[in-house]
């Protein structure tokens, strides 16, 4: 039976002249000046910094770094060796070039901020240098180990144009914290002057400090907290699958290792008389005794779910703060690990409201911002971790731009494909085994196929698009409900997407084209009709040329 979404055929429409949207500014009293690429003259009165070294003691923090990496084969190695004095020495030896890597890396690290680039080269005898053009750099997120806290160290990873995909362009391990806070200011001041955003005559508390100067804590005056993680949100781990599955994830890891553990003593001279012994013990009580230890097991992992959730939440949004630096939203979360994430506003085109059944339950939502040009966005992206509707709404109001217009209900022939695709496959299956398989298979698979039928409903209920004038939104999804809200001027393309299933109930998915976020944004099973005319009022521009007009739409001779 072929699927009801084989694919068809695309009917794309592509930008105009394959112009980019504009930069404009997404909220009010955004920059709104365009990236065109282009030194501002204003870029000669900056001088370029003096070359700079590593803090001091990444002395310490480059072996532990190394260490960490080689701890379980160097422990595995000194065990299955019985401590032989040769496997020791070994050891011993991997250690200490692990404090000479430390030694040659502090050496041979250095960095500099020029008046239009950043020049980073490191190495001893494989020497690399790596240039990065200021006005090319997207965001500057700094991150503060444990280890790194403890020191009063952080680590800045900078984010570039043409950097390679989600991995930074540059990484400064480690500076103390202080620097790195002025790192970040002076590269993102320098790469605006570049841009010509702001003046290089401009105060230094917008941008940075004089170099080697040491920072005040809240040096930017136009700072503006929108949020701070008040203690009870940190409950609602709970409602994440994600987080509930923690003590599963640590089971796995044990039973792992344990496997390892059966595998070395299987490999072993007394394997045979260990076996014996171990089938002696179960088949006397061992039995009872493996189906008593299962059931413990099954009870203390459900009932540690719940904790470990909010356990692990917490480690990982402690503390979680947003705010408005200058022209910059910034994120900063973690109780070991502390990341500060800088967000340019204008290259932020919208943002995703994310939820799952149980967050719909509590009213609860997740925030995320759509960005240009950001790797990782499942965590750099995040704006707020979950938490109630109304207080996200709140936030949203003002740090971004709230979509105030109704969502367009699809057609009923969008629910009769939810329910086809939720429902049909797994009473198929139970047909088939009511007569190849034993009766209690037929009535499982019965039982999942009716559970379908409500799953049908809420996705498409879920399903919606719309446009309030300044920007257009999306919505689909059940399990996992994504509501997408885009700048009308960020869209850049449109493309209809047509099924063989889709095209006799007149149904077609509509995409928006970004190129922010996750590149493209999709109104799942609209009418094509409406969809058409949907898109030709948001950009009339890159789809009236597309059209044809009817013999009364045609202007008269």
């Amino acid at each position: 039976m072929p699927t009801p979404d084989a694919p068809a055929h695309d009917i794309p429409v592509p930008t105009a002249h394959g112009a980019p949207a504009p930069d404009v500014p997404p909220v009010p009293g955004g920059p709104g000046v365009p990236d065109s690429g282009v030194p501002a003259p204003a870029a000669a009165g900056i001088a370029p910094e003096a070359e700079r070294a590593l803090s001091p003691l990444t002395l310490v923090t480059a072996p532990i770094a190394y260490l960490r990496n080689a701890i379980v084969p160097l422990v595995v190695a000194v065990v299955a060796g019985s401590f032989n004095p040769w496997v020791l020495g070994s050891a011993a030896v991997a250690i200490a070039a692990m404090l000479v890597g430390g030694f040659v890396t502090w050496r041979t690290f250095r960095y500099q901020v020029g008046s239009e680039r950043l020049e980073i080269r490191r190495g001893l005898i494989s020497r690399s240098r790596r240039s990065i053009p200021l006005e090319r750099i997207r965001g500057v997120d700094v991150t503060s180990h444990l280890l790194h806290r403890l020191l009063g160290l952080a680590v800045v990873r900078i984010d570039a144009a043409g950097g390679g995909g989600e991995s930074e362009e540059g990484k400064l391990d480690a500076v103390t914290a202080a620097e790195a806070e002025r790192l970040r200011r002076e590269l993102l001041h320098r790469r605006a002057v570049l841009r010509g955003e702001t003046a290089a005559g401009a105060p230094a508390a917008e941008a940075g400090t004089a170099p080697g100067a040491e920072p005040a804590p809240e040096a930017d005056a136009d700072e503006d907290v929108y949020f701070t993680m008040p203690r009870g949100w940190y409950l609602y781990a709970v409602l994440s699958l994600g987080y509930l599955l923690t003590p599963f994830v640590a089971l796995a890891t044990v039973l792992g290792f344990l496997g390892q553990v059966a595998d070395d003593l299987a490999s072993s001279a007394d394997a045979d008389a260990a076996a014996q012994r171990a089938y002696a013990w179960f088949d006397g009580t061992g039995e009872q005794a493996l189906l008593a230890i299962a059931i413990g097991a099954a009870v203390v992992l459900v009932a540690l779910m719940p904790v470990s959730a909010v356990v692990s939440y917490a480690i990982a949004h402690w503390g979680f703060t947003l705010r408005r630096r200058g022209d910059a939203l910034v994120t900063e979360r973690g109780l070991f690990t502390r990341r500060s994430v800088t967000l340019e506003l204008r290259r932020v085109r919208g943002h995703e409201l994310l939820d799952n059944p149980l967050e719909r339950l509590r009213r609860a939502v997740r925030l995320r911002a759509v960005v240009t040009g950001l790797g990782d966005t499942a965590t750099r992206a995040t704006l707020l971790p979950i938490g109630p509707r109304d207080r996200v709404g709140e936030v949203v109001e003002r740090a971004l731009i709230p979509y105030r217009g109704p969502l367009t209900r699809h057609p009923g022939a969008a629910l009769r494909r939810r329910l086809f695709r939720a429902v049909a496959p797994f009473a198929a299956a139970a047909a088939v085994a009511a007569f190849l398989a034993p009766p209690w298979v037929a009535v499982a698979l019965a039982a999942v196929a009716a559970l379908g039928v409500p799953l049908g409903v809420d996705r498409y209920r879920a399903l919606g698009h719309g446009d309030d004038g300044r920007q257009v939104s999306v919505r689909s999804g059940s399990l996992r409900r994504a509501q997408a809200v885009v700048r009308r001027d960020a869209i850049i393309g449109w493309t209809w997407r047509q099924t063989l299933f889709q095209r006799r109930p007149g149904l077609a998915h509509l995409e928006l084209a970004v190129g922010a976020g996750g590149g493209a944004y999709t109104a799942i099973d609209a009418g094509f009709d409406d969809a058409v005319t949907f898109a030709a009022g948001v950009s009339p521009e890159l789809v009236r040329p597309f059209l044809v007009e009817g013999p009364d739409e045609r202007p008269a001779p």
